[in-house]
């Protein structure tokens, strides 16, 4: 029987710094399950370019696992993160711990801006068969970028639901977090598109086992490797 993910883990490593170590206990325990074929799941590719292994879910909480860039296998999809990855906003807020590698987390400023937009504000309805519907709104902004945190192996960052983003993964690197996102109520997920864009669908791309597999190997070795605490 696998063992669950400990949500507390993620609370008390935003505060104690030795807390992390659980968290990669927690990824490793898991990838080596999915590696392994011990743990059933297909990794999904996400619109935003990086794969998706859904490791748990429980109500209104989940954990997953991001693999970014060149730590994706070739047949798994393009190697490279998107040039510009959309401006987006979850309906749910994250913690993610940094596994390997260097994430930029791009904080964007949205402003409501109808009389001079620069994009419009698309809604993002997601169906468990993998089906993104994205739908034009009635809100019309102006963005620009704001702080940009940089995170690497070894530590944490925080995004509140709604708040405008985007994650970026320097060109030809690699990159893994273990995520927890917890969903509320009320919110959406947004991202920002053109302001005379139509509506339209995305189909995710599902990995079969041995993709998945070679893939949590991949980030196993990667993990091995020294990191920065």
């Amino acid at each position: 029987m696998r063992k669950p993910v400990d949500y507390r883990l993620f609370e008390r490593a935003v505060d104690r710094s030795e807390a992390v170590a659980g968290l990669f206990d927690a990824a490793t325990s898991a990838l080596d399950e999915i590696a392994s074929g011990r743990r059933e799941l297909h990794a999904v590719r996400h619109p935003l370019g990086f794969l998706c292994l859904p490791v748990e879910r429980d109500g209104d909480r989940g954990v997953c696992l991001h693999v970014f860039g060149a730590g994706i296998p070739r047949e798994a999809g393009p190697e490279a993160a998107p040039a510009a990855p959309p401006v987006h906003s979850h309906s749910w807020e994250l913690t993610s711990c940094v596994l390997y590698g260097s994430v930029g987390n791009l904080r964007v400023q949205v402003r409501e801006r109808p009389e001079v937009p620069t994009h419009r504000v698309f809604e993002v309805r997601s169906d468990p068969a993998g089906v993104d519907d994205i739908r034009p709104t009635s809100r019309l902004v102006s963005c620009e970028p704001g702080p940009e945190q940089t995170v690497v192996g070894g530590e944490i960052y925080t995004l509140p639901a709604g708040e405008f983003h985007t994650s970026v993964i320097p060109r030809g690197s690699s990159a893994a977090t273990l995520l927890l996102g917890r969903s509320r109520p009320g919110r959406f997920d947004l991202s920002l598109g053109p302001v005379h864009g139509r509506g339209h669908r995305m189909v995710r791309q599902t990995c079969d086992a041995a993709q998945t597999a070679r893939t949590a190997r991949t980030v196993l070795r990667r993990i091995d490797a020294p990191h920065p605490r």
